[in-house]
Formats: structure tokens, sequence, C-alpha cells
């Protein structure tokens, strides 16, 4: 709910390291993360539901427009509701591998990946993450509150989320099938939210291949 109060202002004084530390810190999370990949074959060995909230709980650390924390991650773990998520999902897929909703600059850019319509992976994992996006608040009353850097709020606290499972062993895929609007049904959730990324949570199965990717070096991402 969005907060209407003025807030008591705090001390601050977060951790200060000598620079060579600085430095092996920045460097050991920089190559932790660059050992993360996104993955599409899972293990359906269970996971701490502990672990999946953990993550969530990170991603409510992050920061957002005028701190409205604009997002909502539901949290599923029931077999059949999965099924139902993996079937809706494959119905949109098909459309878009199988029925032209593609442009061919979309394939061919999706080719070297080798993804197809099939998302089996949605029922393997134990866990299902659907982070939804809302679009504004609505107070006790019924009445709307705007919320501000929608997307950018809710995007960065994903990317928490992304790093918090990484750390703990855990694997993932921003799975983002178009349209989403299967997701606030089955998840009923209401009209002030709308679908932003769909994540399949748990272990990478012992014999996950992922593509031998390079990432940009940093004169191409730092100018």
């Amino acid at each position: 709910m969005p907060r209407e109060h003025s807030y008591p202002f705090i001390p601050y004084r977060p951790t200060r390291y000598l620079e060579d530390e600085m430095v092996a810190r920045g460097r050991e999370f920089y190559e932790h993360m660059d050992r993360r990949r996104s993955v599409r074959f899972f293990s359906d060995e269970p996971v701490p539901r502990e672990c999946v909230e953990l993550a969530i709980r990170a991603a409510n650390t992050a920061p957002s427009g005028a701190h409205q924390q604009p997002w909502k991650f539901i949290l599923i773990g029931d077999a059949e509701t999965r099924r139902r998520i993996r079937e809706a999902a494959e119905v949109e897929e098909r459309k878009n591998y199988e029925e032209g909703r593609l442009t061919p600059e979309w394939r061919a850019a999706l080719a070297p990946l080798e993804t197809g319509p099939e998302k089996d992976y949605l029922e393997t994992v134990p866990w299902l993450v659907v982070c939804f996006a809302e679009k504004y608040g609505v107070r006790p009353d019924g009445t709307r509150v705007k919320h501000y850097y929608v997307n950018e709020s809710v995007g960065i606290a994903c990317g928490f989320f992304i790093a918090a499972l990484h750390a703990m062993g855990l694997s993932t895929l921003t799975h983002t099938p178009n349209p989403m609007a299967f997701l606030s049904d089955i998840c009923g959730r209401p009209a002030n939210e709308r679908p932003y990324i769909l994540f399949p949570v748990g272990y990478a199965a012992h014999d996950a291949e992922v593509p031998d990717l390079a990432r940009k070096p940093l004169p191409e991402v730092m100018a």
C-alpha cells in the first residue's frame, strides 16, 4: 500500500572498506554474477520454501519510485496451478513460433538460443514465481493512488530477486510469454496489477546445458 505520511530520518552509516578490500569484494561479486546463466533444464528436486521467500525479501529491498514498492511476487508450488500455467503459456508461445506472431528479425535473434514453444520446465520446477507490477495503488476506500517509475522499480526488484537466487545456488529464467494476461486470470490478481515476469525456480538439472555465450566487454558497455 502507498505510504502517505512523513518518514522519520535516521542515521545511515554503511560499512566502508579499505581500497584493496573494496576492489576484492567488487571483483568477487562480479565473478560470482558472471557465472550466472538463464536455465531451461531444471531438476524436480524440492527447494525449501524459505529460500524462495528470502529471494523475495531481497527483491523487496530494491529502490522504487517514491518508495511505493509497486510489485507483488506470487509464489506457486502446487502442481495443478503449474500445469495450468504451462498449458496457457504454450498456447501463446505456439502462436509466436508457429503462427507467425514473431517478426522475422525476432525469430533470427532467438535462433542461436534454440528456444521453442515447449515450456515443460514450468511443471518440472518445484516453484513458479510470478512478479506483477502495480500500475497504481488502491486505498482501502477504493480510490486510486498514482505510482511512479513502475517499470524501472519492478525491473530493479526482479534483478535483486535473480541475484539472490543465484547466491543460494538456485537457477531461474526470465520468461515473458506475450501476451501474459492468462497469468492474471490463473493467479486471481486484481485489475491494478499486470504480469511482468514469470520465474521458474529450482536447481539446474544435473545434465543441464546452456549456450556458451560471451558477454560484451567493458569498453562496449561503458563510455
